[in-house]
């Protein structure tokens, strides 16, 4: 069972506090005094919610409402480049006019920049380049790209996803590049008006994998879209503000000065975290070490206690009213969590509580603090529970600190006959950085992971970094006799008669008529880096160079004629469905942030990369990737 945040509006409870300001404000007599403002009534409060939970009370949530922590649909026109002829020069005026200044903006066919041989126009008429539609949903206060004492550290990385604008002839986006694209707010437009960019996207394009690689007129499945695995990188932080209900500088002031002693300034953080910018508003900044976790920071802030002495009390309200009320687990866990360590007396006597609720919400408080006596309840629930309380026990075991028993049984959770429960332990090793697992980075292409199992599977990714993954170790191989013709023969794998090895015919595209041939071990675990490796003078062991996409599809042919005894499993792509989740309602929210393109955008320079030509220096024709799509069918076994 996952535990989500609970996001509440709530009428203000800082009364005594207030009140307590104001005794330290008497005796200042003999002092003029202003005329008095008039004060509201009762009536005057707002009341967006009289009834505030008794769980919630005293909280930020009760007295705040974020502003600006939802995910912002983000798009921008963009240019792939080392296409195989399947580009098009067919572009309507305005869209090509606006390419040619964004192109040159960038520095295409300035002398002064050094890339006068190459010229807008003379890139937009080959058919080895296509202009596309290039689109993201920025995560919830993403933290941007910055430069801190001579050190650029990146921004929240995200997928992206691309398409063929319709209006041109483009057939394929296969092998193609994105150069970079900025990526601003809102609705495409090629006329002025536009929001400032808050991102950026490049890379290598993942067409659907599954299908034939070249097949623009015989393949169903469309070629002309596809995704760049974490291809995105956000350029500015994201405004993150807490709107209080009630305005006034004094709880205001309270509430920065709470979030501050909870969240204090870390190294690398330029700001504090809580800063007031008036009677009504308080500017958030994400700390550093939460930077991957922004949507845990956030429930954190939203269900930390204001009033932060006496901790422990405040612990055993929280206990008093899950034990009235189970519902209320995940606020109470959470609740915890914010209060911190201190809080953890109160929260290992309900480690074996025998209500389930109470019990899940005191092992998942007591794991975000990294309790150690909370890990055998969490391997014991991750042996018996059911699916859900399984797959939370496994996911907070990756999260807890160095410890051998926890390595250990999740190895054992390698081989249980659930593919969700093998996977989320696999997850959790991964996080652990766990010494047990082989990893290999295949030319800086995509990871391959190799685990110990006794379930053979293929799992693949479809979002964030590309990572292949073998179940099953050694045993894993493709499977002799063997006779393999795919992609209209341009890639063949056969036995040979006189060795243990497998023989690899490829041809990387129409034009190579001769194509190369190589021996092979059988072994999948050295297959898959021989598919992906590219041959140099430094690196001289035989590869064909298949990108990604390419190693995928070469596998799942093999695969599917029955020559690789394991399941097949791929996750599925999350870009479309969270653009068509947001719809227009990212769209018809203002949003004056992203208005002003003369903002300050801090140590972001916009130049400060060439952009996309240093991308067409290091491109060849050879390039090229796979990308987003379902596995077919026939490729979801279980």
């Amino acid at each position: 069972m996952r535990m989500k945040s609970f996001r509440v509006v709530y009428v203000p409870t800082l009364l005594l506090i207030l009140l307590l300001g104001a005794f330290s404000a008497v005796g200042c007599s003999g002092v003029e005094k202003a005329t008095p403002r008039p004060q509201a009534t009762r009536a005057e409060v707002n009341t967006a919610a009289l009834d505030i939970p008794r769980m919630m009370r005293g909280t930020v949530a009760s007295e705040a409402m974020l502003d600006g922590y939802r995910p912002v649909v983000a798009r921008g026109y963009g240019l792939v480049v080392g296409l195989n002829g399947t580009g098009s020069r067919e572009i309507p005026p305005q869209l090509r006019a606006h390419m040619i200044q964004e192109m040159s903006r960038r520095g295409i066919g300035s002398e002064r920049e050094g890339y006068g041989h190459i010229k807008p126009e003379a890139m937009l008429n080959s058919m080895d380049t296509a202009v596309v539609v290039v689109e993201a949903v920025i995560p919830p206060a993403a933290v941007g790209r910055r430069t801190m004492r001579g050190r650029t550290i990146p921004g929240t990385r995200f997928d992206v996803r691309v398409y063929a604008d319709p209006r041109t002839g483009t057939t394929s986006l296969e092998g193609g590049t994105l150069y970079t694209t900025e990526l601003r707010p809102g609705q495409l437009t090629t006329g002025g008006g536009q929001a400032f960019p808050i991102a950026r996207a490049r890379g290598p394009i993942f067409v659907n994998p599954f299908a034939e690689p070249g097949a623009v007129e015989r393949d169903t499945v469309t070629r002309t879209s596809g995704m760049i695995l974490n291809g995105g990188e956000v350029q500015r932080d994201m405004p993150l503000k807490l709107r209080l209900f009630n305005p006034s500088h004094i709880r205001a002031t309270i509430l920065q000065d709470a979030i501050n002693t909870r969240f204090p300034q870390e190294r690398g953080q330029r700001e504090q975290t809580a800063r007031g910018e008036s009677d009504s508003s308080i500017e958030i900044t994400v700390p550093p070490s939460y930077r991957d976790r922004t949507e845990e920071f956030v429930t954190l802030l939203e269900h930390m206690t204001i009033r932060q002495a006496n901790v422990e009390s405040v612990a055993v309200s929280i206990r008093r009213a899950l034990l009235a009320d189970p519902s209320d687990a995940m606020t109470a866990s959470w609740r915890w969590q914010a209060l911190g360590e201190r809080a953890l007396p109160v929260i290992k006597e309900l480690y074996d509580y025998p209500e389930e609720l109470p019990r899940l919400a005191a092992l998942r408080a007591g794991a975000k603090l990294n309790h150690g006596l909370v890990i055998n309840y969490l391997i014991d629930l991750a042996h018996t529970g059911s699916l859900d309380n399984r797959l939370m026990a496994i996911e907070l075991l990756g999260g807890m600190p160095v410890y051998p028993r926890i390595n250990s049984e999740l190895h054992d959770l390698l081989n249980d006959e659930d593919v969700d429960v093998r996977l989320a332990a696999y997850e959790a090793l991964v996080e652990r950085d766990d010494p047990r697992l082989r990893r290999y980075a295949v030319d800086g292409k995509f990871v391959l992971d190799v685990v110990e199992s006794k379930h053979p599977m293929i799992y693949i990714t479809q979002f964030g970094k590309p990572r292949i993954v073998l179940f099953g170790g050694d045993d894993l191989k493709v499977n002799r006799p063997v006779f393999v013709q795919a992609w209209s023969n341009r890639f063949m794998v056969k036995d040979l008669d006189d060795s243990d090895k497998l023989e690899v015919f490829f041809r990387r595209n129409g034009t190579d008529l001769e194509g190369e041939i190589h021996r092979v071990e059988p072994v999948l675990e050295d297959f898959v880096q021989f598919l992906g490796h590219t041959t140099t003078v430094e690196r001289p062991a035989a590869g064909l160079g298949m990108t990604y996409g390419q190693t995928v599809g070469a596998l799942y042919q093999i695969w599917r004629q029955d020559y690789i005894a394991a399941d097949f499993k791929a996750d599925q792509d999350r870009i479309r469905a969270a653009i068509l989740r947001q719809g227009e309602e990212a769209e018809v929210v203002e949003r004056p942030e992203f208005a002003d393109p003369e903002s300050d955008w801090a140590d972001f320079d916009p130049d400060e990369e060439k952009g996309p030509i240093s991308d067409l220096d290091r491109l060849s024709p050879s390039q090229s990737i796979g990308g987003s799509s379902d596995v077919p069918r026939r490729g979801n076994r279980d």
